[in-house]
């Protein structure tokens, strides 16, 4: 049980209400204050709640804690005025099942709302390719994928499944999309790019559409608040200069510096926020980890303390009016190993221009640092007040504090078959035909022997990459759906099906071949090539993973030979976050060539273009190197001699 209406005056005090009942029971009544009614235009609201909030509520209201800090006692989230939860990846209740994480997030918003001037909370999670994070909910392909099917409408209506998804389950938040360039493979979150050219990423900003619906629909119950990220050029950074040129870790490039010169970074790093604000009205927006250094500057600049960029720039020229989100601990990341003190880390991230500060253990600290620096004058009170305004607006936009807890009626659909055919459609258009020699795609299906071998065949882990169940993915984390291999089998017709992993069973004459390789799963920094490798996900057993290189593994590359020396047909698919180094040997060898990147739950989809029931019509997004040491490559590049180029793809 719960207060009946947290908002209402001692007329109400004490009644008691499950959280279903709360939105149909809210009166009209004669003592509510400003902020509480909802016929009120928003900014009167949001200056009637801020007037009457102390320095330690509005602190509050700038901080965000990993749920799993708050768990065992969610009293701290109103005793420290709490704004904002998250779930990092892998950060899930038990059970993790749609209706669990409902009643999560009911019990936190329960222990928000004791809290005198009862302000609910926003709860944010990484619904990055649908709701991976959530065992059940549909998992759509990556953003690389989505950027292959040049089809911005279908890319708003998979993030409309994905928003509903996850709003009917908890959370009202996504910490997506990513707008960001990517213009060097070698980067572990190139799959979180929609492509190399910032046209083809505006293209896809209807993703941001999808997420928030138009002009008044974010209260709506199948819609949630999206973020754009990073901000500004994750995409952009030199090799070598990963973890903020070595200070803040080990990575190769992944929260690297940008070394460009100002036109550059303008074309390739600022643009696509133009129409994410302007057009697209995105909520919030994630600073970077990198650092960026323009050519000519002695100094790099971590864009969490980037004023020039986040206030100048962002919200000043382009009149971004939602509110900055810092990334996971994002402000470790400025000047760091210089000195600087974790409280000059908050003022200098303050100032920027950052509005709430995603903290997940260390909140109370925050929230201390914050405190003295207003009182010692490092931070203005109108800093203060803008960022809390901003941060209220977009709750009053939920409508949050008519209906603070999760609306339901969406619930039932998560996963059902009606989401799973978008996400199936999805990976059918993502699927980009590389080489089609002697007709061997379509497959026929008028009998004969259909041999499936390679790694990627039958892993549905593989196929749904970082970013699902855990932070890094897994090839052992299963979620339902179905494998390449099971969609193989339900196209095959008469033809049989033989399948070994590693193709040490004989390939019957006259056999038609299909090897499924590629890569095992990664997110971020441990996905960079020649990266750190993860052995952390308690699938891994505590054995690193297999190194990142963009190639195929000594096995896949054993699996295509032994394959297509035997088989009437060959054809190799690959199922990746990134182009893969194809070899000569193999590349000579296959008789056709399918980049179908990371397709998630639906592996049907992939198997739908093989037999010819959908066409290929998907075009590279990325340029396809003819070896790693090509990158970075993209297309406008002189002396351009990829093995594939941007936009290529063949249609059946």
């Amino acid at each position: 049980m719960i207060p009946f209406r947290p908002l209402a005056r001692a007329a109400v005090a004490g009644i008691l209400l499950a959280p279903a009942l709360v939105a149909a029971a809210l009166p009209a009544e004669a003592d509510t204050l400003p902020y509480e009614n909802a016929t009120l235009p928003i900014p009167q609201r949001v200056a009637d709640l801020l007037g009457r909030m102390t320095l330690a509520e509005k602190v509050g209201q700038m901080t965000q804690a990993e749920r799993g800090s708050v768990d065992s006692d969610p009293s701290i989230i109103a005793t420290d005025h709490l704004g904002s939860l998250l779930s990092g990846g892998g950060s899930v209740p038990t059970p993790n099942t749609p209706t669990a994480w409902a009643d999560m997030v009911d019990r936190y918003q329960r222990a928000a709302l004791q809290a005198p001037l009862h302000i609910p909370i926003l709860y944010g999670i990484d619904t990055v390719h649908g709701d991976g994070n959530m065992y059940g909910a549909t998992v759509f392909p990556h953003n690389i994928g989505l950027g292959a099917t040049r089809d911005p409408a279908l890319v708003a209506a998979v993030e409309h499944i994905a928003a509903s998804e996850t709003r009917s389950t908890g959370p009202q938040w996504a910490f997506a999309p990513c707008i960001c360039v990517a213009r060097d493979d070698r980067w572990g979150r190139t799959y979180e790019s929609f492509g190399e050219d910032p046209a083809l990423v505006e293209q896809m900003e209807t993703t941001i559409d999808g997420f928030q619906g138009g002009a008044g629909q974010l209260k709506d119950n199948d819609r949630v608040l999206a973020t754009g990220k990073h901000f500004a050029g994750d995409g952009l950074t030199t090799y070598g200069t990963g973890s903020n040129d070595q200070t803040t870790g080990n990575y190769p490039i992944d929260q690297g510096v940008d070394q460009v010169d100002r036109a550059t970074f303008d074309r390739l790093a600022l643009a696509p926020y133009i129409p994410a604000v302007q057009q697209h009205h995105v909520g919030s927006v994630m600073p970077s980890y990198s650092d960026v250094q323009f050519v000519g500057d002695a100094t790099r600049t971590n864009m969490h303390g980037n004023g020039e960029l986040i206030t100048g720039w962002l919200k000043g020229t382009e009149g971004f009016d939602g509110f900055v989100i810092s990334d996971y601990n994002g402000i470790d990341h400025i000047q760091p190993g210089a000195g600087t003190t974790f409280e000059q880390r908050v003022v200098l991230g303050v100032n920027a221009g950052i509005d709430m500060f995603m903290q997940p253990s260390n909140f109370a600290q925050f929230e201390a640092a914050l405190t003295d620096a207003v009182n010692t004058g490092q931070v203005s009170m109108a800093r203060i007040d803008d960022a809390v305004s901003r941060i209220l607006t977009k709750k009053f936009e939920l409508g949050l504090f008519e209906h603070p807890y999760t609306d339901r009626t969406h619930l039932p659909e998560v996963g059902d078959a009606a989401h799973r055919a978008v996400a199936r459609k999805a990976v059918q258009e993502s699927q980009v035909l590389l080489r089609n020699q002697k007709h061997a795609l379509p497959i026929r299906r008028n009998g004969g022997t259909i041999y499936v071998a390679g790694s990627n065949a039958d892993d549905i882990g593989n196929q749904a990459g970082g970013w699902t169940l855990t932070w890094q993915g897994g090839s052992t984390n299963v979620i339902p759906g179905t494998t390449i291999l099971q969609g193989i089998r339900q196209h095959a017709g008469h033809a049989k099906v033989t399948y070994s992993a590693t193709a040490s069973a004989p390939v019957p004459h006259g056999a038609t071949g299909v090897v499924v390789v590629g890569e095992t799963p990664y997110a971020e920094g441990f996905g960079d090539v020649n990266g750190p490798q993860w052995a952390y996900d308690p699938g891994d057993h505590n054995v690193p993973r297999p190194v990142k290189d963009m190639q195929l593994a000594a096995a896949d590359k054993t699996a295509v030979d032994r394959v297509c020396s035997a088989a009437a047909k060959c054809i190799v698919v690959v199922v990746s976050g990134r182009p893969l180094q194809i070899d000569p040997q193999q590349l000579s060898e296959a008789d056709a060539l399918v980049a179908a990147w990371l397709p998630g739950s639906e592996g049907e989809g992939v198997a739908d273009d093989l037999f010819g029931t959908a066409p290929y019509t998907g075009k590279l997004p990325v340029t396809w190197p003819r070896t790693v040491s090509q990158e970075p490559i993209n297309v406008g590049d002189p002396s351009y001699d990829p093995l594939y180029p941007y936009g290529f793809g063949l249609h059946t």
